[in-house]
């Protein structure tokens, strides 16, 4: 499972990240580290295009392997966060504006989250992570194809039920 927790700068990325990680024992990639193994440190479109596809590369890698990944970053437009390709997107919406004025001017509001961070506390990495983990609990319990036997068989036993 991929975990994008993304916003601008300054926003809480990084603080949420390092407290949910050990709550999901999830990989964690955080992406000024990952610029900084990678020593690329353009901030342009094209630059933060590829940082998206980079954190991605890293992603899927720990995906493919059974593993929960979090990977923090701005992720500031449709593009790159099309690129990153999240299961669930956690957007930290604390802030109006970051310092980076560039990054502002360029920053998307996200549609589509799972979870909208409004302000920082104590407890939304507590409460982020357990309810990633009842939906991760889920899917292991349930395959796709159990599920709608489940439900099929809820069904007919609804409808025996009403019937008789």
């Amino acid at each position: 499972m991929k975990i994008l927790i993304m916003g601008l700068p300054g926003s809480g990325k990084t603080y949420l990240a390092e407290r949910m990680q050990p709550i999901l024992k999830a990989a964690w990639y955080n992406a000024d580290k990952v610029r900084k193994m990678a020593n690329d440190w353009d901030f342009s479109p094209n630059g933060r295009i590829r940082q998206s596809l980079r954190m991605k590369s890293l992603a899927d890698f720990e995906k493919k392997h059974g593993r929960i990944v979090i990977c923090d970053f701005v992720c500031p437009t449709f593009e790159t966060k099309n690129n990153f390709d999240p299961d669930i997107t956690i957007w930290m919406d604390t802030i109006k504006s970051g310092r980076y004025e560039d990054t502002n001017k360029m920053f998307e509001k996200p549609e589509n989250v799972d979870f909208q961070v409004t302000e920082m506390n104590d407890t939304n990495h507590h409460t982020i992570a357990e309810e990633i983990l009842k939906n991760v609990w889920l899917e292991k319990t349930y395959s796709s194809n159990a599920r709608k036997m489940a439900t099929m068989a809820w069904r007919s036993s609804s409808t025996f039920q009403k019937m008789h």
